[in-house]
């Protein structure tokens, strides 16, 4: 049958070809002489050769109407179903199809093309698939089977793919083959970049390990060290304003910092993990640096006088100290457009004293701890130690509950120096910082209030330190247990004044009224917790001269400590 087709087919358009020459009134070898030798006399111009192909289309058409086609008879059904009709005469073509609408329903039909130009519209030149087609669209599916014979329309129908929906996966012949390059395309390069990263935190860790040791042994040999008093000066914002320095430093301590640590690019070498507390002065962050967490204090670019002054006193030769924070080093850099002035510490996870007390209560041996660590700190700060790299005497200005730190051993260390003086005894100087901030309006000595306060004389500015020491100290012990009994953190004069008291609120309280936080009843039954108030009231007491200084506090801790046997300290430590 398709043989006869094809034969049917190649001599109908041998009869075609040669109508059309006829028609032109040309003979076959003359119209292909012109066409080979004289183009231009055939074809002028663009214009032209349309003309011509347009003309020969007619006369094409014209001619191969002429051509006579063998009719044939077919039969005829309407759908869904088929519905049997009357037959179809001098058809073309015969014909049968099935079409699949958008919601999955088929329908059957049979009939024929009487017309030239509906051939190409119902079936294609494309003989397989039994003579047909199908076609997909958007919104359904179709097959047609035609053909050409007395009623060759007849027996079944064509068929149509079966429907695959969304949440049908296709099964493949090689589907455990395609899921195997797919779990490889997924798995190798995380194995190639997980293999990567661990060589390189390995020879991090191993470079890490190298400056350790170079650290120790330079520790170790500390006349290798030229000590310098070099104060950080920023040169540019963005650039790293620490200079090298070359001076002996403990890591328990601080001081002018780890050798190690003063990079051109110590900022860079810290990631901010989690912001920790906010002030007036900026914000405190918890950063981490080759892998150790570190405090960075982040100052406002209007509180630089804070930042140098802190950066210039933890600098200071012989600083370090078990009791003072431990400094790192400072920077300045630029971020987001805006100059950040950092200070890195050490970092403390317990926090301040301030949100200890506010979430534990203390025991006797917890409390001595607390608090002689924080005097002890205090007694080497105010304390001059003489010597060609001797240190100055220290009045730090700001003492208070938040800014004392605890430590995971339970002891105290001092810290925030950005309104510290410094006096060196042998030629009387007294370096007070260029800084218009104040200290903390609750904590502030009587004389420092009302302004009667001598800023020219040290020894009046470690008077006003130990005022502020004994309401730290109220603090405490408030929040140490007694035949079971303890009291809710409250900060001092919390029933006397605002949250944020004024200057005039505390002058008229303290000074005015002369008065102080109140000492529960309680205490008199605890021989430690009496003795501590007694320290407290001369710590506060409103004549400057009467105030206990820090190494007589001390002393005193320590003995009513030993005779205590709550508290169980190895006071030889301290």
């Amino acid at each position: 049958m398709a043989l006869a087709g094809s034969v049917l087919l190649l001599f109908n358009l041998l009869i075609f070809i040669r109508g059309i020459v006829c028609d032109l009134g040309l003979p076959q070898n003359h119209l292909i002489e012109n066409e080979a030798d004289s183009p231009e006399e055939n074809l002028q111009d663009d214009t032209g050769d349309i003309d011509l192909r347009n003309k020969l289309h007619d006369q094409m058409i014209k001619a191969y109407s002429k051509i006579p086609v063998k009719k044939y008879k077919c039969y005829s059904c309407e759908p869904p179903d088929c519905r049997e009709g009357p037959p179809c005469y001098n058809a073309l073509q015969c014909w049968k199809s099935r079409v699949r609408d958008s919601n999955g329903q088929e329908r059957v039909s049979r009939g024929c093309t009487t017309q030239q130009e509906q051939v190409p519209l119902y079936c294609s030149t494309q003989h397989h698939h039994h003579h047909g087609h199908t076609k997909r669209h958007t919104g359904g599916q179709y097959a047609i089977d035609c053909c050409v014979g007395d009623f060759c329309n007849n027996g079944s129908f064509p068929l149509l793919p079966p429907i695959i929906y969304p949440d049908e996966v296709p099964v493949y012949s090689d589907h455990s083959v395609y899921i195997w390059k797919l779990t490889l395309a997924i798995l190798g390069p995380i194995v190639v970049l997980g293999t990567l990263g661990s060589v390189v935190i390995l020879l991090m860790r191993r470079r890490h390990r190298k400056r350790l040791m170079a650290a120790r042994s330079l520790h170790s040999d500390p006349e290798s060290y030229c000590p310098s008093d070099d104060m950080l000066r920023a040169t540019a914002a963005g650039d790293t304003t620490l200079r090298e320095y070359l001076e002996q430093s403990l890591t328990s301590g601080s001081g002018s910092g780890l050798p190690l640590l003063i990079q051109r690019t110590l900022a860079k070498q810290i990631s901010l993990a989690e912001c920790i507390g906010k002030g007036r002065y900026g914000e405190v962050w918890r950063g981490i640096w080759h892998g150790e967490n570190v405090a960075v204090k982040i100052f406002f670019s209007r509180d630089e006088a804070s930042w140098s002054r802190e950066t210039e006193i933890y600098s200071t030769v012989l600083l370090r100290h078990e009791n003072i924070l431990g400094y790192i080093g400072s920077d300045m850099t630029s971020r987001n457009s805006c100059t950040q002035l950092w200070l890195i510490t050490h970092y403390h996870a317990l926090g301040s004293l301030y949100d200890h007390l506010n979430r534990a209560t203390l025991t006797h041996h917890q409390m001595m701890k607390l608090c002689l660590s924080m005097i002890n700190g205090l007694v080497h700060l105010h304390s001059e130690i003489f010597g060609t790299q001797g240190k100055p005497a220290i009045a730090h200005r700001d003492i208070k509950s938040k800014n004392v730190l605890v430590k995971n051993n339970g002891t105290c260390v001092i810290a925030d120096f950005g309104l510290a003086v410094t006096h060196t005894q042998a030629t009387g100087a007294l370096d007070m910082a260029p800084n218009p901030r104040v200290g903390t309006k609750r904590y502030m000595a009587p004389e420092v209030l009302d302004e009667t306060i001598n800023m020219q004389c040290f020894e009046a500015l470690r008077r006003a330190d130990m005022y502020a020491v004994g309401l730290v100290l109220w603090e405490i012990g408030r929040r140490t247990l007694c035949n079971g009994v303890v009291e809710d953190y409250k900060p001092p004069f919390y029933d006397a004044v605002p949250n944020d008291p004024s200057f005039e609120d505390m002058r008229k309280v303290v000074c005015v009224d002369q008065q102080r936080p109140a000492i529960p009843n309680r205490w008199a039954s605890d021989p430690t917790l009496a003795g501590i108030s007694k320290i407290i009231r001369e710590c506060w007491h409103q004549k400057p001269n009467v105030r206990l200084p820090s190494l007589r506090v001390k002393k005193t801790l320590v003995k009513l400590a030993s005779n205590d046997r709550q508290v169980h300290l190895d006071l030889d430590t301290l």
